[in-house]
């Protein structure tokens, strides 16, 4: 296949940029504020309630939604207005200046809202280098939010940019949402370079769903074909 017809599907937190630096501990912060002033929760009980969610369905917010009726529109703006957040946010020069060179169509697709997703995307200088962004207000089927990795969601995705599975690459930190694209024929990528503490167990092992593990997004440009 020739690297031009690729379609790349990247992640963005931990994947584009150090996420795990300053902008995932603001957020957690954030969610379990929102979980125990509209929800009446107990600190310990929103801390567990939330994390919970996010390993069932992907992201906090579909729990929510699902079984307490909080509104999307008013969760995501409330938990993701991080103030100060800008400042600290930060990717790789060289891999920022790698993806730009990237041959194929480059999508965003990630389990954050819009708003964050091009705030952090502006910082970073990377707004123009995607075709299109592919965020949690977009991942609903039927009126139910599906984020990744529901299955469903990926396949609407695959259909509505008109492309096989076989000629998409997924590019994330994340493992579970990795061993649902491939069993969809999706190739994948395992970014490794910003995992640390728990999160980097079994770095060393490659799981037979994914196609690739790199450490860098020039790792990319050097060899796009595999």
């Amino acid at each position: 296949m020739n690297a031009r017809d690729q379609v790349w599907l990247f992640d963005l937190d931990d994947t584009l940029h150090n996420a795990s630096h300053r902008a995932f501990r603001e957020l957690n912060a954030s969610m379990t504020a929102y979980i125990v002033t509209h929800l009446g929760l107990a600190e310990d009980e929103a801390v567990a309630l939330r994390h919970r969610y996010w390993l069932r369905y992907g992201a906090t917010l579909t729990g929510l939604q699902r079984h307490h009726g909080v509104k999307a529109a008013h969760f995501l703006h409330e938990t993701h207005l991080l103030p100060g957040l800008d400042a600290h946010l930060h990717g790789h020069s060289h891999d920022l200046a790698a993806l730009r060179r990237l041959p194929g169509r480059k999508f965003l697709m990630t389990n954050a809202p819009r708003v964050y997703a091009e705030r952090v995307l502006a910082k970073l200088g990377l707004r123009d280098v995607f075709e299109g962004l592919i965020c949690i207000e977009d991942m609903s089927c039927f009126g139910q939010s599906r984020p990744k990795p529901d299955a469903r969601m990926f396949r609407m995705v695959l259909a509505r940019l008109g492309v096989p599975a076989r000629r998409c690459i997924l590019v994330e930190d994340t493992l579970v949402h990795q061993k649902t694209a491939r069993g969809l024929g999706l190739r994948t990528v395992w970014m490794q370079r910003w995992l640390r503490g728990a999160g980097a167990a079994g770095l060393h092992r490659r799981p037979v769903y994914v196609s690739r593990r790199v450490r860098s997004l020039a790792a990319l440009l050097r060899s796009p074909h595999f």
